[in-house]
């Protein structure tokens, strides 16, 4: 697996991402998909 941030990300970046979109401060973001994989991409 190749990443631009060389690593793998953690638990707790998935989590901070995931309290981010339920927050108020994500309100105007209606109908989008968030694709939380740190740039990985397997080739």
């Amino acid at each position: 697996m190749r990443s631009p941030i060389g690593r793998l990300i953690t638990p707790q970046e998935v989590a901070a991402r995931v309290n981010f979109v339920f927050s108020p401060e994500a309100a105007a973001i209606t109908g989008q998909g968030l694709v939380i994989r740190g740039g990985a991409s397997l080739k």
